[in-house]
């Protein structure tokens, strides 16, 4: 099946697929440990409470995803695609080696904004060059961003594997340090496959790349950009002054942060819609991009419990002990990326048999089914709960399973996602769109993160409670995207 899905695909996507594994390894193997390092007292870790823990936790993995919209604009302004991944590239690496000095809590918020403004530069422009080998789009395109997918989740097994087991088996800082070594070698293989196998992808920026009836409206959109940051600043200022961000506190940080996301998005979409230039089928398809973008948050919002809520309740309620022999509490998260690799064969292949008979469903609805599952996956947990809440250990089946169905979900939204943004996006704005996308992610991160601040050991019996709310909403929102699927396919102008 796989061999099928290799047919016929460019050499560079498998450039890109090695290179976005490594970097992926740096990141989900740093993640997997991060939460544990914040509430450790134990073995030299922060020793922090759960609220504020968690509330880190959130604000970095939110910048993380964030940062690729200054990132994609540096790509589609200054850099182009291919000096963005390497730059930022090396921006990561440097960061892991930070977080790999044990030299205090200052030293190490630096490192983790290091990561942070690398990832931000790589992550949205190797997915666009990952579409840009595609330029007739299709099924085809879909096939190949579920196999870039692979690549991403074969980072991810191979990263919490081994960083988890480091840095909880070991000492903190060697697993930091080999997420370093992980990103090092992503940033050997892009340099030398993509001399080969990406050449003319990438390399010049996208606004450099102008006619002269753009040329012509650039001045009104500038000035029409700049108003519309000017009252983003204004409003911003607005929020601090009222007391509606209070960034004294880390949970306070990361509501104002939330408030922050939502703001950027909603004007830079404005920006897009007013002073973008766009014709009206364009406009159309960047009003579609941000109903994905709302549903992707929603869905994200549920799925990144995984390094959140689920890492605690993998932590502190399910049974990890197997012939004497306890798990890692962060291997919990390698099942994803191992059910990725199994499904994303089977689901690429699934989409091209059914698109060839015509029956191939279309975007909106795939990322109806995904909300659903991941609805579906905290209703297992809110069972799990209810056996936690007793005093007994839950079976390690409750986390499993909600894995599968959340990873089949993640299968029918993310790289059906990606696609359709490099896809839907006008071609003046594709890396910053897909800058777009991430901060949907990061706004689902966030929201996680906050939302296992209120996991309170000495109040276990909400725990069902917590878990049915998102299991309400993202069903909600998922049957009310099934509803009006077609008036949003229409807007696709004819885009599949």
């Amino acid at each position: 099946m796989t061999e099928q899905l290799s047919q016929k695909h460019p050499r560079g996507l498998y450039v890109l697929f090695f290179a976005e594994m490594w970097e992926r390894f740096s990141y989900y193997g740093m993640r997997a440990i991060l939460l544990l390092f914040l509430l450790d007292n134990m073995r030299g870790g922060m020793g922090l409470a759960a609220s504020e823990g968690t509330a880190i936790y959130g604000l970095y993995t939110a910048s993380v995803y964030l940062l690729t919209l200054p990132g994609g604009w540096l790509a589609d302004n200054i850099f182009g695609q291919k000096k963005a991944i390497w730059y930022g590239g090396i921006v990561i690496m440097i960061g892991h080696i930070v977080l790999a000095i044990p030299g205090g809590t200052a030293l190490f918020f630096f490192g983790l904004a290091i990561v942070a403004m690398g990832t931000g530069m790589l992550k949205p422009n190797i997915s666009s060059i990952v579409g840009e080998l595609y330029p007739e789009g299709g099924a085809r395109r879909d096939a190949a961003f579920s196999i870039f997918y692979m690549g991403i989740n074969l980072g991810s097994v191979l990263g919490i594997t081994i960083v988890g087991y480091l840095g909880q088996k070991i000492n903190w800082h060697m697993g930091f340090g080999a997420a370093a070594v992980g990103m090092l070698m992503g940033l050997i293989v892009f340099k030398y496959g993509s001399q080969k196998y990406l050449q003319g992808y990438g390399e010049v920026p996208a606004a450099k790349v102008i006619t002269p009836e753009s040329e012509a409206k650039s001045g009104q959109e500038r000035k029409l950009g700049y108003g519309l940051v000017a009252l983003l600043v204004g409003f911003l200022a607005v929020l601090q002054l009222t007391g509606t961000i209070d960034m004294t506190t880390a949970q306070g940080l990361a509501q104002g942060a939330g408030v922050i996301i939502v703001t950027v998005s909603l004007f830079y979409f404005l920006f897009i819609l007013i002073a973008g230039g766009l014709t009206t089928v364009e406009k159309r398809r960047v009003m579609v991009l941000i109903v994905f973008f709302l549903a992707a948050a929603i869905f994200w919002s549920g799925f990144e419990q995984a390094g959140s809520s689920l890492q605690i309740f993998a932590e502190r309620y399910t049974e990890r002990t197997f012939g004497g022999w306890e798990m890692p509490s962060s291997w919990f998260q390698n099942f994803n990326g191992t059910f990725i690799l199994i499904f994303a064969p089977i689901m690429a292949s699934l989409w091209i048999f059914l698109s060839a008979r015509g029956l191939n469903p279309s975007t909106p609805v795939k990322f109806a089914l995904a909300l659903l599952l991941v609805g579906a996956g905290f209703f297992i947990m809110e069972m799990g709960a209810k056996v936690a809440v007793t005093g007994q250990l839950a079976s390690p089946l409750f986390l499993t399973f909600t894995y599968m169905v959340h990873t089949i979900g993640e299968l029918c939204l993310s790289p059906v996602g990606l696609s359709s943004y490099t896809k839907l996006a006008p071609k003046r704005y594709v890396s910053q769109l897909m800058g777009i996308w991430f901060v949907a992610a990061s706004l689902g991160n966030l929201i996680a993160g906050l939302f296992a601040g209120g996991f309170d050991e000495e109040n276990l019996q909400q725990m069902p409670a917590l878990f049915n709310q998102v299991t309400l909403f993202s069903v909600g929102f998922g049957l009310l995207l099934l509803i009006f699927w077609k008036p949003v396919k229409k807007w696709m102008g004819g885009i599949s």
